[in-house]
Order: C-alpha cells, then sequence, then structure tokens
C-alpha cells in the first residue's frame, strides 16, 4: 500500500523575517540573549565519575513470540500468548483460506472447504485472545469495534500476504476470521473462469456484476478484472472496498482505492462524490442498499463502466434483487434503467476436485443481449435461464451447464455437482444421470452414493 500523502512543510506561506544573520544550514538555533561584559566566566563543577555499570545482557524475545505486522494499541503480550503471525505463516504455508479463532478452541484453519485445527496450536483463552487481536488494531479501529461490536480491516504480513479480517463478539468474548489475500493477482485464465469474462475488462460503459455465496472468489475475480484493465487500458480506475483486499499498482491506468472506514465514510458517500473525481472505471466492492445501487446505476448510465458484487445465486435472481431494493412505485422505472445498463453478471460458487487436491470454480454467464434487456425491461426475469441455456454463442452458460461439464471431465465428482446445481433435473439430463428422478430422490441418492455409474 502507498503511503500516505504528506503536506510539504515548505510550501506553506512564509512569514517576513526579522533582519538578522541567518543561522547555518546544517544548524537552526534559537537567538540567545547578550551577555553581559563583565560577567565572569562560569565553571562547571565537576561530577564524581560513576561506577561502571555491568553490561545489560540483551533480553531474548519469548519462545514462539514475534513482533506483529502491525502494533495497535492493545496491552502488551506475555509469553504464552498465541503468535498470531505464526499461526498465519503457518495457514499461508499448508495452503489454508481461511483461519478461525475463537476462545475454547484451538486457531481453526479451512482446507479446500474443510475446517481443521491448525497443527501445532493450543486452545485459545479469552483474554489472552483479546490481547493478541487488540495488538493489531489501531486506536481508532479499537474505538468502533468497542461501539459496534464489529469489525471489518485489513491486516498485512509483509512477504507473506493480505488478510481480510472480520473481528467480531461472541459470548461476551472475542472472536475472528482471516482471509487470505494473496499479494499476487492471478490472471483470469489461470482462476478456471470462462474467456468471455475477461471481455468484460475492455467495455466502454456498463454496469457488469459478479456475485455468489461468500467465500466463492468473487474479490478474486474482479481483481483479475480490474488488472486486465490495468494492463491494457489508460484509464482512471476508482475502487472503494471495505476493506481493500487486492493492491492494484499505477501500471497502464491509474489506480485509486478507498477503504471504508478508512478513506470514506460509506460506499454511498464514496460513491456520491466519485464522478466528480474523472473515473472511467469504478469498482464498488458490494451494492448493500438502495443509496448505493442507485448511484451505480447512474454511473453505468452516464458512460463509466462500473464493476460491483452482491451476494446471490444466479443471474436472474440478481436482476430481481437489484429492483426489488427500491420501492414498488420507482421498479418500472428501475427496471426500465438497469435493461439499458447491464451488460452482464457472472455468477459463481466453488466445487472441492474430485482429487481432493484444491477447489475449481463453477460459474453462470448471463450476457445483456438485446433479447435479454428486453426480459429485463418487461419484468420476465424467469425466462432469463432459458436464454443462458440457448445463448452459448453469445459467452453465456447456466451453472448446471457448467457443473455438468465439470463432472464429465472428471475435476469434480457427480455429488459435488447435484449439491451445486440449481435445477436438478437439467443437470441429471446434461450428466446423463437419474433420468426421470425426481429433485428429492436424486437428492437421497447423491446422499448414499447410491447409482454412481462411473
Amino acid at each position: 500500500m502507498s503511503e500516505p500523502w504528506m503536506p510539504d512543510a515548505l510550501s506553506a506561506p512564509r512569514q517576513p523575517a526579522a533582519p538578522y544573520a541567518a543561522p547555518s544550514p546544517e544548524v537552526r538555533t534559537a537567538a540567545l540573549p547578550p551577555v553581559p561584559a563583565a560577567a565572569a566566566p562560569v565553571v562547571p563543577t565537576a561530577a564524581p565519575p560513576a561506577a561502571p555499570s555491568a553490561p545489560q545482557a540483551p533480553v531474548a524475545p519469548a519462545p514462539g513470540l514475534r513482533a506483529a505486522g502491525r502494533v495497535g494499541m492493545g496491552d502488551p503480550l506475555e509469553q504464552d500468548d498465541l503468535s498470531l503471525d505464526d499461526a498465519l505463516r503457518e495457514m499461508v504455508r499448508i495452503g489454508a483460506s481461511d483461519l478461525h479463532l475463537t476462545s475454547g478452541a484451538a486457531p481453526t484453519v479451512r482446507i479446500s472447504g474443510s475446517l481443521e485445527p491448525l497443527p501445532g496450536f493450543t486452545p485459545q483463552m479469552p483474554d489472552p485472545l483479546r490481547r493478541v487481536l487488540y495488538r493489531i488494531l489501531t486506536q481508532k479501529q479499537r474505538e468502533v469495534f468497542e461501539a459496534n461490536l464489529e469489525l471489518d480491516f485489513s491486516y498485512a504480513l509483509r512477504g507473506v500476504a493480505r488478510f481480510r479480517v472480520n473481528l467480531y463478539q461472541q459470548r461476551e468474548s472475542i472472536g475472528a476470521a482471516f482471509r487470505v489475500i494473496p499479494y499476487e493477482i492471478k490472471p483470469l485464465e489461470e482462476l478456471g473462469v470462462p474467456p468471455v469474462v475477461a471481455t468484460f475488462a475492455g467495455l466502454p460503459r456498463g454496469l457488469v456484476l459478479v456475485t455468489g455465496p461468500t467465500g466463492s472468489g468473487k474479490s478474486t475475480t474482479l481483481a483479475s478484472v480490474i488488472d486486465l484493465a490495468n494492463r491494457t487500458r489508460s484509464d482512471h480506475i476508482m475502487t472503494v472496498e471495505d476493506p481493500i483486499e487486492f493492491l492494484h499498482r499505477h501500471k497502464r491506468s491509474l489506480v485509486n482505492q478507498r477503504e471504508v472506514g478508512g478513506d470514506t465514510h460509506s460506499f454511498a458517500a464514496a460513491l456520491k462524490h466519485v464522478l466528480r473525481q474523472d473515473p472511467d472505471i469504478i469498482l464498488v466492492g458490494e451494492l448493500r442498499d438502495l443509496e448505493t445501487i442507485s448511484v451505480a446505476l447512474t454511473a453505468a448510465e452516464t458512460g463509466h463502466l462500473v464493476f460491483a458484487t452482491l451476494h446471490t445465486q444466479d443471474a436472474a435472481q440478481t436482476i430481481d434483487r437489484i429492483i426489488d431494493v427500491f420501492p414498488s412505485h420507482q421498479q418500472a422505472q428501475v427496471r426500465t434503467q438497469l435493461a439499458g445498463a447491464v451488460q452482464g453478471v457472472v455468477c459463481q460458487t466453488l466445487c472441492k476436485r474430485a482429487d481432493g487436491r484444491g477447489r475449481v470454480v463453477a460459474t453462470e454467464v448471463m450476457i445483456a443481449t438485446p433479447a435479454v434487456r428486453n426480459l429485463i425491461r418487461e419484468g420476465k426475469t424467469h425466462q432469463i435461464y432459458s436464454a443462458m441455456q440457448a445463448g452459448a454463442q453469445q459467452g453465456m452458460h447456466t451453472l448446471d451447464q457448467h457443473l455438468a461439464e465439470l463432472v464429465r471431465t472428471g475435476r469434480i465428482a457427480y455429488e459435488v455437482g447435484l449439491e451445486r446445481a440449481h435445477h436438478i433435473e437439467d443437470f441429471n439430463r446434461l450428466t446423463g444421470r437419474f433420468s426421470g428422478m425426481t429433485q428429492g430422490q436424486a437428492g437421497m441418492a447423491a446422499a448414499s452414493g447410491y447409482g454412481d455409474l462411473a
């Protein structure tokens, strides 16, 4: 993260100087009163020589403790307190995505979607855990947390990774969840998303939404899209995030990143002024409320390319969610506005690989073709699914189609695909399994493993 800009003290207006000789440029001294000529020199009394003190041995750090990446306002750590940085390093080393800290349990990590204790660490007690977590907070963050009992912020471990942190109160104790944010932004082709997603980075204007459940990789996909635009366009990119996750350096584009709570008070407050900051591309971390959605739509309509996220499961639900935020008397107008502004929707989820080594992304892609825009304008969002099924030439596909492809190519197990599928009958037809079964029967078969013909 770049260093904060500090005003140049030399640029401040100077007061007229009094007429006296300037001191040497190396040393500035205060003016001294003149010494009377008759004053006798004062000879200081020599102090008795002090006894030589024994050399002090260096104090070794407590075992297992290391300096925090950022020293906050908490109490000093004690010898047996958790080494948070060591836990984070180990988490990154073993490829975990999340670290959970809570009292009464050992640090726990999520690997390939499953939780397991972090080896070599002991259960945490409430007071030591609070002490450890308060050490990485600034005074302002501590005040916000104690007022709201919730706090989102980022934490950086130099040379290792950045982390998105959520701090929360639970049963009068404290808990935290750390999400790994790699320093490196991977290109889209390495993420496994369809090639059509890369085309969104080249759009001149409009609204592009990346949606999915928590932990589905939305931020990672958007970071890759923004990085592609940064490498290929000469534009001004503004991001508003809570907190800032991936750090973008200036490449061909100029990238400014604002964090809610530190650089601005809210998404809505930042977006009110963003249009005056001459942006070409705007990234909104999350469309949380009516005001934020309204400004994002206006920005997309007025010639800006806007990227944002929502916690929705499919494209049709995404369109409905945006419209339903508005009062009923405004929804017809919003449908027209959204039909003209939206360019595409990418819905994604992560599935455990068949070989157990990591996870693979499954996506649903909606492109705003003239037919799709008409469906949105006329309130026929339930027909968007059929348009995506038949829209392969435009780069569209449903989640069920992509899941079935992942099953057919052996990248995920059938049972995993069945758990994620939105339309069980379509998924079964596409995979050639359980023809004619009801959704309930297919779900029971998947749970029992019965009927796996592979």
